[in-house]
């Protein structure tokens, strides 16, 4: 590839842009880490009903779960930090 001064000024700007937006990449943390033997049948389960199926009931499973819990009452920020 030929490229001019000007040209590969602007590839070296950009190249650094795409490389400073790497660096700054934050790790994506699960909200839920389900276990080994769970994540197995999640996937076996999506082959057979559909993604969309086992992604459902499994959001109403735990909307369920979380009606049980106290959710109103006021979280401490040292608690946040500790989830």
């Amino acid at each position: 590839m030929k490229a001019n001064d000007q040209e590969r000024d602007k590839f070296d700007k950009a190249l650094d842009t795409i490389i400073n937006l790497f660096n700054e990449l934050e790790d994506d943390e699960p909200i839920v880490e389900f276990d080994p033997d769970v994540i197995q049948k999640i996937e076996i389960a999506k082959k057979i009903y559909g993604a969309n199926v086992i992604n459902e009931r499994i959001n109403n499973v735990v909307k369920e779960i979380l009606t049980l819990l106290p959710l109103d009452a006021e979280i401490d920020e040292e608690d946040e930090d500790d989830s």
